[in-house]
């Protein structure tokens, strides 16, 4: 078994704790990782990446290649177009619908919907609007690991406990919140793909 997971967004989206909520849960359930990651030229607004690599078997680099990734999670939809070329034929693509227009030259909203929408297995979702209503709007990245669940070689237990790891600091309420937007997400991912 072997899941190669690009993870994409910008700088204060979260898309670190997606990885560290990946790795603990992986790690708690006996499977090697290698992750890296890059920061955009500022901690907020630039591009961040993140290669999740989680494997029944040793993992010999951290880096995927592209046409090998199974798995895009985004929280920011034009950053998912960006990394199209490391899906594998069959790969699954989960973003958030909400941009982050960071350039004068940011596409039009409705084309780009229109190229997520055309891609296979693509899940296009409100994950902003979710987390708010769940009164957690720092929890979009959690939504989305949420939609995500049931495609990664992890179980729910290891990666809710991941969870409470890594927000126990935070207190009782931010640890529950995640965990709400976690099954939300799971939830809104079943209606579509359903």
């Amino acid at each position: 078994m072997k899941t190669n997971i690009i993870l994409a967004g910008v700088g204060g989206q979260g898309i670190l704790t997606i990885a560290a909520v990946l790795d603990t849960a992986a790690l708690d359930c006996n499977l090697n990782i290698k992750q890296s990651e890059v920061h955009g030229m500022s901690q907020r607004g630039g591009a961040v990446q993140s290669h999740v690599r989680i494997s029944d078997k040793e993992i010999f680099s951290d880096l995927i290649p592209q046409g090998k990734a199974d798995i895009i999670i985004s929280v920011e939809p034009m950053e998912l177009l960006r990394y199209l070329p490391f899906l594998k034929e069959g790969g699954h693509l989960v973003t958030d619908s909400n941009p982050f227009v960071n350039i004068v030259n940011y596409p039009e909203i409705d084309a780009l919907y229109a190229e997520i929408k055309s891609q296979p297995n693509s899940i296009l979702i409100d994950a902003k609007k979710i987390a708010k209503d769940l009164g957690n709007a720092r929890a979009t990245n959690i939504v989305l690991l949420g939609a995500v669940a049931s495609l990664l070689p992890l179980s729910d237990d290891s990666l809710k406990k991941a969870i409470k790891t890594l927000f126990e600091r935070k207190g009782e309420r931010i640890v529950n919140k995640n965990l709400e937007a976690f099954e939300k997400g799971k939830e809104i991912a079943a209606e579509i793909v359903s």
